[in-house]
């Protein structure tokens, strides 16, 4: 079991958070302490369950959480372009970064899943 900070998925879902720091620190005040809130806490908890299925041996329990509030994040990031909270390059970064989690969470999820019905 690898530490789950030196995870590729972990490393890109850090990057995510940062660039979500940066951006909602420019939101207006009516959605800094709402929208931009919960976007970095739904952010915080995509740690958590990467951690989680790092660590446990039934790994896709954790990886359909991570999916639930991943998909979650991936809406508020569309509403903040679609209010005008963000701009279309920063956007774009969000989805670059939200394209390649999603694929490699999907992988990881998909590999843990045969290991388990393996074992089972």
């Amino acid at each position: 079991m690898a530490l789950y900070e030196t995870l590729p998925v972990y490393k890109d879902v850090y990057a995510l958070i940062l660039l979500i720091y940066e951006v909602t620190k420019e939101f207006l005040r009516e959605y800094k302490y709402t929208l931009g809130q919960d976007m970095k806490r739904d952010g915080m908890q995509l740690v958590r369950s990467i951690y989680r299925a790092n660590k446990y041996q039934e790994k896709t329990v954790h990886l359909h959480q991570f999916q639930d509030d991943f998909e979650l994040l991936k809406l508020e990031i569309r509403l903040c372009h679609d209010l005008r909270l963000i701009n279309t390059r920063r956007y774009s970064e969000l989805i670059v970064l939200t394209e390649n989690i999603g694929r490699q969470v999907t992988g990881w999820r998909q590999y843990a899943e045969k290991q388990e019905s393996r074992n089972s």
